[in-house]
């Protein structure tokens, strides 16, 4: 019975000195937040959060190599999926490109560049969509609207970035059949980029399509003239004499 009483003793003891630790633990870590919330307030002539810019500057000090550390992580961690994104859509595998490229632009909102990988990837995950989540022609909607709104907030963002206009007139003209969309894109990447014969193919095609055909037959010319590739010279003339057939009948 004695051994029993000890043993519960002991007991006693050990859980005593967890809950006297504990406490002590708690009442430290809250001391830290106090003292830290007080140092902040108190850079604050009412006691509160810092209003001005000085204020601001001392309570940011505070922590600002923590702060610095952080963002310094952030970052590369967002580079490191911008990397994984490239590298994934390089081997044609653009959904799992798509959640890289969500991932990233959690670390930098703003970069233009991933809206454009993001409008090329959902543009082929589109064009690749069969059902395998449910009805195939809703993926596919939802898919080339992402690739649209990806591209229009790249050219938000950086409206001389060309790349994403090309990609927005393609989609535009081939696969959401609205080609009158896709001119004023296409017309801006030539002027920016004005030796790139696919793009003009590709605004031929829409002016073709909007029954703007002198453009097309210039276009054509244009692409003629231009390209030293006696095949590319060959498909123009033969696209030229289509639009002038459906010109004069």
């Amino acid at each position: 019975m004695k051994k029993v009483k000890e043993i519960i003793l002991g007991i006693l003891i050990v859980l005593a000195v967890g809950i006297l630790i504990t406490v002590v633990y708690r009442y430290e870590k809250g001391k830290v937040h106090q003292d830290l919330a007080k140092r902040i307030a108190e850079l604050s002539p009412r006691g509160g959060p810092p209003e001005t810019i000085e204020g601001l500057r001392k309570a940011i000090a505070l922590y600002e190599t923590q702060i610095e550390l952080n963002i310094k992580e952030g970052a590369q961690t967002g580079v490191y999926w911008k990397i994984l994104a490239t590298r994934l859509a390089e081997r044609g595998m653009h959904r799992d490109a798509l959640d890289a490229l969500e991932h990233a632009l959690r670390f930098n909102a703003e970069d233009p560049t991933l809206y454009y990988l993001t409008g090329v990837s959902s543009g082929v995950a589109a064009k690749s969509s069969i059902g395998f989540s449910g009805n195939a022609e809703t993926e596919r909607e939802h898919f080339f609207t992402l690739s649209e709104n990806a591209y229009l907030r790249a050219i938000e963002l950086d409206p001389d970035y060309p790349k994403p206009r090309y990609g927005l007139g393609v989609l535009y003209t081939f696969e959401l059949d609205r080609p009158a969309e896709a001119i004023p894109h296409l017309t801006r990447y030539l002027e920016i980029i004005s030796s790139d014969v696919q793009a003009m193919f590709v605004l031929a095609r829409a002016c073709y399509m909007t029954e703007d055909y002198d453009s097309a037959i210039e276009l054509y010319d244009r692409i003629i003239a231009r390209s030293k590739d006696p095949k590319v010279k060959t498909e123009a003339q033969n696209n030229k004499e289509i639009v002038r057939g459906q010109m004069y009948g």
